[in-house]
């Protein structure tokens, strides 16, 4: 057989057979038990079986035009299962499990011709072993999406910018910072600047574990955006050991103003904005915890 047309028309003579027993052989694996995905994934693979059919007129080679049908099912069923939670294994049973109703056929009904039935059992393996790699492909790009996605929008949670008082900012960073965190870091704060037009903003690095040459840098990169901004930075958290780390490395930080805490860079803020917090009943204040000397 070498045009493979006897593997379609044993899979179109028993279509109705292989599709039961290959939705059986499906769920057999203690799969989900919802309905409305039981529902689809018969609609599915009676759709790909069709696609199967039509492929195989063509031959058995599932990367020419004859097969494009049927990578576009397989392309929509990863996807979505993907998106839905599925396991690389629920996938792949998908169309690695239609192979015993397809082998049990081809082999019923070629029982008669042992090197057709070879031919056609072989042929049959290599076309579902591909197309079972096709489908992990297919899944695993859209898992690679997905955590991209979701990697993203963790950036963007770890990178809050908060106002602490009038025109002063707060970015509190916490964990490893790098290239791509850093132009999220950027870009969050330069937002917040143009929105509150902010003239402090405070950078706290209490929760970056290390300070190397590399983060020194994305730190002054992250500066220096800001003062074209209009705003001036101040780095805290400069523990003795990231000091002592940053005296190593030779990092001039002296163009910076540091402080060991968030809150030794809050009163530096509150200062150059002018500013001032005192506690009820000093210096005769006893309505307010904020005083606001009138500026020279």
């Amino acid at each position: 057989m070498k045009d493979h047309k006897g593997l379609a028309a044993v899979i179109s003579e028993h279509e109705g057979e292989i599709l039961a027993d290959w939705i059986r052989a499906q769920g057999a694996g203690g799969g989900r038990r919802d309905p409305l995905q039981e529902a689809e994934t018969r609609r599915v693979s009676k759709e790909f079986l069709a696609a199967m059919v039509d492929g195989l007129k063509t031959g058995t080679d599932a990367d020419s035009a004859g097969w494009a049908r049927a990578r576009e099912v397989l392309t929509d069923l990863s996807t979505a299962r993907a998106a839905q939670g599925f396991t690389p294994t629920e996938t792949a049973t998908f169309v690695l499990s239609l192979k015993q109703p397809v082998f049990t056929r081809v082999s019923s009904a070629l029982a008669k011709d042992p090197e057709a039935l070879a031919a056609e059992l072989w042929s049959a393996t290599m076309l579902l072993d591909k197309l079972g790699l096709y489908t992990m492909e297919a899944y695993l790009k859209t898992r690679e999406s997905v955590i991209q996605r979701q990697q993203r929008e963790l950036l963007e949670l770890s990178t809050p910018v908060v106002e602490l008082w009038d025109n002063v900012l707060a970015l509190p960073l916490i964990g490893t910072l790098d290239s791509g965190r850093t132009q999220v870091v950027m870009q969050n704060l330069l937002e917040k600047i143009v929105d509150s037009g902010a003239a402090i903003a405070i950078i706290d690095i209490t929760g970056v574990p290390t300070v190397d040459t590399l983060v020194a840098q994305h730190l002054m990169k992250t500066v220096a955006a800001a003062r074209l901004m209009g705003a001036d930075c101040i780095i805290s958290g400069i523990r003795p050991q990231i000091a002592q780390t940053i005296v190593h490395l030779g990092v001039d930080l002296s163009a910076v103003t540091t402080k060991a805490s968030l809150a030794d860079a809050f009163r530096v803020a509150l200062q150059r904005t002018g500013a001032e917090v005192v506690r009820k009943g000093e210096r005769g204040d006893h309505l307010g915890a904020e005083r606001v000397p009138a500026k020279a």
